[in-house]
């Protein structure tokens, strides 16, 4: 009989402990990575907006909110910026107000089947523009839209263009008439503010290099 040592490679003995030992450390690596991510993406408070703390989803009061979006040299891309108070329609709106606003604009945004033509936040069609971070458009911004509906405010124009999209052909890809109420409208570029206020991790890439170069176009609707 041979008394030359079986290769540890070979031993049915080292593979089951490796097995149990990989399946440990993934489960445990799982856990983590399960917390951590419920953790980011957990909706903000409007204290933390008072306080100045940046969650990645902040609450809905940010549409109390000054929104900018900036290139982030530590980041390598764009964030959003939160900045000072601005009026939204015309008022500040409390925490039950905003998030019964944003609520009706989410449900609106399901009922009118916007993503059968959009994207957002990475879901959708392509056939209409990305609307991940439509409410920071510079044409909703530098005022060519507003002057053109005749509104006063961004809000007012952009939910005047939700009414009634067939008064303003702004794109080669006309957007139809959803008979969208007034109610909707405002609920619907309340979820939009929302939505842009999203860290998204530079998500669309190039947002603002592209949307300057679709300056004799519009990427709003």
């Amino acid at each position: 009989m041979s008394n030359k040592s079986a290769s540890v490679w070979t031993s049915i003995r080292f593979w089951r402990r490796s097995a149990a030992w990989v399946t440990a450390t993934a489960v445990v690596l799982l856990m983590w990575l399960t917390f951590d991510t419920v953790k980011q993406i957990s909706m903000g408070s409007d204290e933390d907006l008072k306080k100045g703390i940046r969650k990645r989803i902040p609450a809905p009061t940010v549409i109390n909110y000054h929104i900018d979006y900036k290139f982030s040299k530590k980041r390598g891309h764009e964030v959003p910026v939160i900045g000072q108070k601005e009026p939204f329609f015309g008022k500040e709106w409390s925490p039950k107000e905003a998030a019964a606003l944003l609520h009706k604009g989410k449900l609106t945004f399901q009922a009118k089947a916007c993503i059968d033509c959009h994207t957002a936040l990475g879901n959708g069609a392509y056939y209409a523009p990305d609307l991940t971070k439509a409410w920071l458009d510079p044409k909703w911004n530098n005022g060519t839209m507003t002057a053109m509906i005749g509104k006063k405010t961004k809000e007012e124009a952009m939910a005047e263009f939700l009414m009634h999209p067939d008064k303003y052909p702004t794109h080669g890809r006309m957007m139809p008439n959803l008979h969208i109420t007034k109610d909707e409208a405002i609920a619907l570029v309340a979820f939009l503010k929302h939505m842009s206020s999203i860290d998204t991790n530079g998500f669309p890439r190039n947002f603002s290099i592209n949307a300057k170069r679709l300056k004799g176009g519009t990427n709003a609707h």
